[in-house]
């Protein structure tokens, strides 16, 4: 029970891979509330569910109090939740770009900005952020998405150094996947995903579950000893 007697807070939880982490940390002994707009998928004990619009800032602050209150402390979090809306840029509109930087930038800051510190207050925590691989390497069409995973990432590296300045464990750490099995990719063509695979040194996209498995040591103490980078579990993709 790596995770015995913590809290965390799985944003994106309802699906996909928040859901995986989610079950992941509950396994492991964790208290998992699972923050989303969409409904919940699946159940689980020790997982509950909690909604919420993360770009909404008066929402993030009452989903803080709420937790205190309910539970006294936030252990981990798990920045997960994020959308996409591609095009080129030169097709690109206000609309697509501003949404996705709302979610994916200002909805994971709305949430850090209180829990951080708490974290500091209670003598320490974990924090992890999904990037992507697109936010190491870039992606064409997606100019607004790629710009918010390598903004995860510079995030990642300031958080890990603020929170842990005055020598207290608060461990900020990212994750970057690659090609993974969720809803999105199940509507891609099958030729697609086919050369995805082949683009991988394991000549295979990856699964949610294992995706979690990474979160989930981030989360434990088994990785008492690293912040502030980013691990990217993508088969192979850029070797």
């Amino acid at each position: 029970m790596k995770l015995k007697d913590k809290v965390a807070v799985v944003t994106g939880g309802a699906k996909g891979i928040g859901a995986e982490i989610a079950k992941a940390f509950a396994s492991e002994g964790a208290k998992v509330v699972a923050v989303d707009m969409g409904e919940m998928t699946y159940e689980m004990e020790n997982v509950s569910f909690y909604k919420l619009n993360i770009t909404d800032v008066a929402g993030c602050q009452k989903f803080f109090d709420d937790m205190v209150k309910e539970y006294g402390k936030i252990d981990i979090l798990v920045n997960n939740a994020g959308i996409t809306r591609d095009a080129m840029t030169r097709k690109m509109t206000d609309e697509m770009w501003d949404a996705v930087i709302n979610v994916n930038l200002k909805g994971i800051f709305n949430l850090v900005r209180h829990i951080g510190p708490q974290m500091e207050n209670i003598g320490g925590g974990s924090i992890i952020n999904i990037s992507s691989v697109v936010g190491v390497f870039g992606n064409i069409g997606q100019a607004n998405y790629s710009a918010t995973k390598a903004g995860v990432i510079g995030l990642t590296k300031t958080w890990a150094k603020e929170f842990a300045r005055k020598g207290v464990p608060v461990r900020v750490n990212a994750i970057a996947p690659g090609y993974v099995m969720t809803d999105i990719l199940k509507t891609v063509p099958q030729e697609l995903l086919d050369q995805f695979a082949q683009m991988t040194m394991l000549k295979r996209l990856g699964q949610p579950e294992e995706i979690a498995k990474v979160a989930l040591f981030l989360a434990s103490d088994d990785a008492s000893y690293i912040t502030g980078q980013t691990i990217q579990a993508d088969g192979g993709m850029r070797l």
